[in-house]
């Protein structure tokens, strides 16, 4: 029977040729009656079980047999037992049932000689994510994404005195064959860069002396990474600022250069190039041109097996991007300094990846006059509805005189808020506590999120008021701890992502965190011990797979547009695991939000 076996099944597809023989070689089938016992709880378990028909269900052997799971066709039990001395439940059959029975010194032999095997079994989130994706990871673009910045990747630069004339920066550049050179920092200036444009630029057009000091010259501040970085975060830097060459700094000290066209040598995703087209639209149509390939370069990202964070962040600055020029494009260019636009929900927090619907606010400065307010914010709802940004369905738009106000008109909507703190008022602070500003005046929202974190300090039952919808929605499991969907599939935003960003949004407000990403919301809450760092890996992990499973079925299906459902029956035996496991995540988080705040519904 053991001839049988099918060894592509996970994680049985991670053994060398090898280790399959002995796997199989080792194999014994037993066939169990309903109602038989196949584990006794507090007792030795000397093999793996892989059921080939039947289900078994584990409870605990005391009180009154609290059931935990149930277990069918091509499930395995119990993994803890082989690495533990004793099992910790009861295993009965539900119904007749036939299971392949591993023995334990061929799983352990297995389990430490085999790292991706281990890796399927690990009981700590975070831990068994970052082996299964080693594991998978793929050898071009990924490879590239996670090189680190190093001896092998650094051009060397040249480093000159601020006095040094043009004509002598020109001849050093030459005969070195390089197009750029740093210029050194000193007590009024920082560190700048010159490159062969600019020299070209300031004789020919600035008619400037080849006698001049390059110091003249040199654009500062210089961007900077840190050798020992990820290569992708130098593209990162270049593609936020819109440069094409960043420093390199090794223990603060200047070692070296990156350039663009070496980067893009390597990575074929071309967003620099996106980010190019969108700086140089001089139109909507030339925007929505530019923006049209921001989708492509997702599935180019996520096919490519890159992480989930990475592609976060990068979108997001690109992001930030369009809806800059397109603010540039419609307002008054009198209008910049006077006013700020920001964006709130996912993308606020930096964690959307395909466009969703508008979040966005206006804050006007105080005394500010605008005849054309209205007609200019419809006209930007507009042209970003035009850019791919759907309209949002609870108007929280520019177009909404309700989200348009001066800064003391929206410091005192703050406060009116917080005074009557009923659970609607507290979901539009909840709305305000993601806002981030992405063009205008950018300093005109710093108040308004210094007051709104500044009066939810320890404000119990406000908070208690504010976490209350984390509740609300159950988490989508069984009472057997099985994944519970419906015909539409599983609710991942309810389910699953709602519960660890709002949760971790009212952290953030009570312990006055001030950063609006959720992964960096969790990393401030465990580093000032809020958290416990197992369970903000554990909550990082889980988010970044919902995310991951959400956008790998938008992109597979993309006629579903952005739909909150997983179908669960899509899903790859190791994929339906890391999401039982991560929802079990989330409900011990809920339980633990319920205990801090005291919620009693």
């Amino acid at each position: 029977m053991s001839e049988t076996f099918d060894t592509s099944l996970p994680p049985f597809d991670r053994l060398s040729p090898t280790q399959l023989q002995t796997l199989v070689g080792a194999l014994d089938v037993a066939y169990y009656r309903q109602g038989d016992s196949l584990i006794e709880a507090d007792t030795s378990c000397h093999q793996l079980f892989i059921i080939i028909k039947g289900s078994v269900e584990e409870s605990s052997a005391v009180g009154d047999g609290e059931v935990y799971a149930h277990y069918t066709a091509d499930d395995i039990f119990d993994v803890r037992a082989m690495l533990e001395p004793q099992c910790r439940h009861r295993y009965t059959a539900l119904e007749d049932t036939l299971c392949y029975l591993l023995p334990k010194d061929v799983f352990n032999t297995l389990y430490q000689a085999n790292g991706q095997f281990a890796a399927y079994f690990e009981s700590n989130l975070a831990r068994r994510q970052q082996l299964l994706e080693e594991a998978h990871r793929q050898q071009n673009l990924a490879e590239f994404i996670l090189t680190k910045v190093d001896d092998d990747s650094i051009q060397p630069c040249l480093v000159l005195p601020r006095e040094t004339s043009l004509r002598a920066v020109t001849e050093q550049l030459q005969a070195m064959g390089m197009d750029a050179a740093l210029v050194k920092a000193d007590d009024n200036h920082p560190y700048g860069i010159v490159t062969r444009t600019n020299l070209l630029h300031a004789t020919m057009l600035d008619d400037l002396s080849p006698s001049t000091a390059v110091g003249q010259v040199a654009t500062a501040p210089v961007i900077s990474v840190k050798k020992g970085d990820y290569l992708f975060n130098a593209m990162l830097a270049m593609t936020r600022h819109k440069v094409k060459r960043v420093s390199v700094l090794d223990e603060g000290n200047i070692v070296g250069m990156l350039d663009l066209t070496q980067v893009l040598s390597l990575f074929s995703t071309h967003s620099h190039v996106l980010t190019l087209r969108i700086a140089r639209a001089n139109s909507v149509e030339e925007l929505a041109l530019a923006a049209s390939s921001q989708s492509r370069l997702v599935e180019t990202l996520f096919n490519n097996g890159i992480h989930t964070r990475f592609v976060m962040e990068l979108i997001a600055t690109v992001n930030e991007q369009i809806i800059e020029k397109a603010f540039q494009l419609i307002v008054p260019q009198v209008m910049h300094d006077h006013c700020c636009f920001v964006v709130m929900g996912s993308e606020g927090r930096g964690e959307q990846i395909l466009k969703t619907d508008q979040d966005n606010a206006l804050i006007l400065d105080d005394g500010v006059e605008w005849p054309t307010l209205s007609q200019t914010m419809h006209a930007l709802t507009e042209t970003l509805n035009k850019l791919g940004y759907p309209l949002c369905p609870g108007n929280v738009m520019v177009n909404n005189p309700k989200w348009v106000k001066h800064k003391s008109e929206w410091l005192h909507t703050i406060k009116a808020l917080i005074s009557r703190g009923n659970d609607t008022d507290m979901m539009e602070l909840a709305i305000l506590a993601d806002s981030h500003a992405v063009a205008g005046n950018r300093e005109l929202l710093v108040p308004i999120k210094q007051q709104l974190h500044q009066q939810m300090i320890a404000q119990e039952r406000l908070l208690t008021i504010f976490t209350r919808p984390v509740l609300r929605f159950s988490v989508p499991l069984s009472l057997f701890g099985k994944l519970k969907a419906n015909k539409h599939g599983l609710d991942i935003k309810q389910g699953g992502i709602f519960p660890i960003v709002h949760g971790c949004r009212a952290l953030a407000l009570e312990h006055n965190v001030e950063h609006n990403n959720t992964f960096e919301r969790i990393e401030q809450l465990v580093e000032r011990k809020v958290l416990e760092p197992s369970t903000g890996s554990n909550l990082s992990e889980a988010l970044k797979l919902f995310i991951k499973l959400r956008l790998r079925q938008q992109l597979d299906h993309p006629s579903g547009g952005l739909q909150q459902h997983i179908y669960v029956e899509r899903l790859s035996r190791p994929d339906r695991d890391l999401l039982r496991h991560s929802l079990h995540v989330v409900k011990k988080f809920k339980e633990w939000l319920g205990y801090h705040y005291q919620i009693r519904d």
